[in-house]
């Protein structure tokens, strides 16, 4: 038997005074504190003043009946379990109280069986609803652990965004004080590439996801910084996105990002004349799990020595990039211009 203090409290509604006697010295020597009201309104007032831990309640009592009592209790603020109490040929009665809220229902009959049925529905009745409390204070835990990760990632992001501005702001000073113009061009290079990955870190900060970038978002912002970059009024370049919504990971985006700053930016240096006016296109599109990307220009095409311009560091930047996706970039010679397509997994 529990000790006073540890008791589970119940509360028994009888209009019945025999009943109700027997019941509380049946559910006391089982180890239950056992309170009894006399009908349904008494009933309620007691559940409002005291906190029990279950209620048993029986159907037929004059004046309020057992399911107008559990509707009552199941109004008030912290509702209490309730299990309800029926006649041996009630089943649409115990089906109405179980559609109304009771977690169960014990049919009444003569003897002690029925106190050893009452007794056993309590006990699971009072585990049931102590696992669920357990479970709905586990699940809030959870909310807010997740919750206080999900604010520390979007520091961390915050962080890493701000520390490649500046990492690009000191290269970009750097490259102001160098001579020779193979130098400034290689810094600049150099500061694009890390925009275009703190461009993924800026959207994870600002975004709804840590995890999750974007990706029509990105490349539209990725390709703005572009344009701003290579168009001039002597030389314009429109550059032009068509994107789906699709969203990659963190690392995914980083790779996407880096080969698309690289082909559009070759793109904006070699395909057109110093003086031509010249659009480069991007597209993106998802193909079942996979996903579809494809860099394409107008332009004068690639050498047909197969020579390459520039350092070459590009190249093997996106040939490094498409590694990490575990995909190659073709290019379709048949295009007149240039036209770079990938293909990986989403």
């Amino acid at each position: 038997m529990a000790d006073a203090d540890d008791a589970p409290r119940i509360l028994y509604i009888d209009d019945d005074e025999g009943l109700r006697r027997l019941v509380s010295r049946a559910l006391e020597r089982r180890g239950f504190h056992v309170d009894c009201a006399t009908g349904g309104k008494e009933g309620v007032a007691m559940a409002t003043d005291t906190t029990y831990d279950l209620i048993a309640v029986d159907h037929y009592m004059p004046g309020q009946d057992g399911l107008t009592t559990l509707q009552q209790l199941r109004k008030l603020p912290a509702p209490p379990p309730v299990i309800y109490v029926t006649g041996s040929e009630e089943s649409r009665v115990a089906v109405a109280a179980l559609k109304a809220g009771a977690i169960d229902y014990v049919v009444k009959t003569v003897g002690e069986e029925f106190f050893d049925l009452l007794a056993r529905a309590i006990e699971q009745g009072i585990v049931r609803v102590r696992l669920h409390a357990e479970k709905m204070r586990t699940e809030q835990q959870l909310r807010e652990s997740n919750e206080r990760l999900q604010a520390m990632l979007h520091e961390v992001n915050h962080r890493v965004a701000n520390s490649l501005q500046l990492v690009s702001a000191m290269v970009h000073m750097q490259a102001r004080s160098v001579e020779g113009e193979g130098a400034k061009t290689a810094l600049a290079d150099t500061q694009r590439r890390i925009g275009a990955i703190a461009q993924v870190h800026r959207r994870l900060y600002t975004g709804e996801s840590v995890s999750q970038v974007d990706m029509a978002e990105y490349l539209g912002a990725l390709l703005a910084d572009l344009e701003e970059t290579w168009s001039t009024a002597e030389a314009p370049r429109t550059l032009t996105l068509l994107a789906e919504p699709l969203a990659l990971g963190t690392d995914k985006a980083v790779s996407v990002g880096v080969i698309v700053n690289e082909l559009v930016s070759n793109a904006c240096k070699y395909a057109y004349g110093p003086a031509a006016t010249g659009e480069v296109r991007v597209e993106l599109r998802a193909e079942g799990d996979k996903f579809l990307l494809r860099v394409e220009d107008d332009g004068c095409g690639m050498p047909a020595d197969g020579s390459i311009k520039g350092t070459g560091l590009g190249s093997k930047l996106v040939n490094a990039m498409a590694a990490t996706l575990k995909a190659v970039v073709d290019y379709d010679a048949t295009h007149d211009g240039v036209r770079a397509t990938l293909r990986a997994t989403a």
